[in-house]
């Protein structure tokens, strides 16, 4: 459901992927032996196959139960714990879905924890008094600062509002197993709880309850999203690396990096895969930045931006490479018309769709690009539904791990992350923090 249209030949050889064969091959034993640095976090690999259906139709029956309860869910999470569901809502529903009449619209999900502004905490509160309410807590410890915090205000809202029972009723919180502040505080007040599995990061999470509850509760089909998934395990299980396109694409990164590339700007053509890319920046950042390695990813819409970043894109330092994301069929497309005075001088187009245009535009750009330096790698995704989602989803999952260890780094730890927190508690002074930024 994913193949590689263009993969920058005149930038790689053939040979030279031919070279990453055995290294591949290696890492994809590693992977299915467990063998690798981190590999007590490869609870992602088989997830989509082994599945507990009995948690599965947990979730389904929750989801139903939310949208009933509430018009909105606000879901309060950061990083992992939120930009899958993010992107995949983003991807999955109508592009105006505020604007819609009263009975098609959906679930509307918020998000809330993501960022420390209390201006947008405030403004989501001064909001809610005019909904029903639901909310989805998601923290493996319960402590992560952001939040935390969002949840503190956010719980005293729901109680004051519905009352400490019914509030209960309405909250509910995706954590660890058994321990962690949350999971304390779940288990007290009897929230309906859901589980964060150990062996899977949060990058890594949005297969599981982390992702599918909001999105169940939102009316996605979660079945066709984890069959995506399981399609994309069987066939990206291939060892070799002209028959895998996942692996391919991880080779093709790290010859491309080889050659003095620094920067992946992750491009797509389509608004409503926007949030694909958040969640790519972080999945492939916190999976490659360390010691020193790592393409620095980010993250474009064009034809949007190369009226902002074309420019640069096309002249400037020689420290990108592109991945671009084509949508085979989109969900809708408009024909163009021939009008009768042509001032515009667009009737040249007449008889083709938006689509067609904007195929043409992608075509363009990446022959523009390539031709300029910046190496590209193309990606063709089959449509924009929840199966292609999930194959995606888990496309760049196994490209991630195997892109990682080829850099010689563990894919599924980011022990950078601390050093901000670190500071920030010391000069907020959070006990047990002292001056020099330390734990005591």
């Amino acid at each position: 459901m994913i193949h590689i249209f263009e993969w920058a030949d005149s930038f790689v050889g053939k040979s030279e992927i031919e070279l990453q064969r055995p290294f591949i091959e290696r890492i994809h034993s590693m992977l299915l032996k467990g063998t690798g640095a981190g590999h007590e976090y490869l609870g992602w690999l088989h997830l989509p196959s082994e599945f507990n259906q009995d948690e599965l139709q947990r979730i389904k029956k929750a989801g139903r139960k939310i949208a009933q309860q509430a018009d909105v869910l606000v879901v309060i999470g950061i990083g992992g714990s939120y930009l899958g569901a993010k992107a995949a809502l983003n991807v999955l529903q109508h592009s105006f879905q505020d604007l819609l009449p009263s009975h098609k619209k959906p679930m509307h999900v918020i998000f809330a924890g993501q960022n420390m502004s209390g201006t947008y905490l405030q403004e989501l509160l001064e909001i809610l008094d005019n909904h029903e309410v639901a909310i989805n807590v998601i923290s493996k410890s319960g402590t992560t600062t952001e939040p935390a915090l969002a949840f503190r205000v956010l719980k005293q809202y729901m109680e004051q509002r519905y009352g400490v029972t019914e509030a209960a009723l309405r909250i509910y919180a995706t954590t660890d197993a058994a321990r962690g502040a949350l999971r304390a505080l779940a288990d007290q007040a009897g929230y309906e709880t859901f589980v964060i599995p150990d062996d899977v990061g949060g990058r890594f999470s949005v297969l599981t309850p982390v992702g599918l509850l909001p999105l169940a509760a939102a009316g996605i089909d979660i079945d066709a999203m984890l069959e995506g998934a399981r399609i994309a395990e069987l066939e990206l299980n291939e060892p070799d690396v002209f028959k895998n396109p996942a692996y391919a694409y991880a080779a093709l990164r790290q010859i491309v990096r080889s050659k003095g590339k620094e920067i992946e700007l992750f491009v797509t053509y389509e608004p409503g895969m926007h949030y694909v890319g958040e969640w790519w920046k972080q999945l492939f950042g916190e999976s490659e930045g360390k010691d020193g390695k790592g393409l620095f990813p980010a993250s474009a819409d064009f034809s949007t931006d190369l009226h902002s970043l074309g420019q640069f894109v096309q002249d400037g330092t020689r420290s990108l490479m592109e991945t671009v994301i084509r949508i085979k069929h989109t969900r809708k497309t408009l024909s163009i018309e021939a009008v009768e005075q042509d001032m515009d001088g667009l009737n040249y187009l007449a008889g083709k769709t938006f689509s067609d245009v904007n195929d043409t535009a992608l075509e363009a750009t990446m022959l523009a690009h390539q031709t300029g330096g910046v190496p590209t790698i193309g990606l063709e995704l089959e449509d924009m539904s929840e199966k292609s989602l999930g194959y995606l989803f888990y496309f760049f999952e196994k490209a991630v791990a195997v892109s990682a260890y080829l850099s010689g780094v563990n894919p599924f730890d980011q022990p950078g992350v601390e050093m901000y927190k670190t500071n920030m508690f010391t000069m907020l002074g959070k006990p047990g923090y002292d001056k020099e930024g330390s734990t005591s």
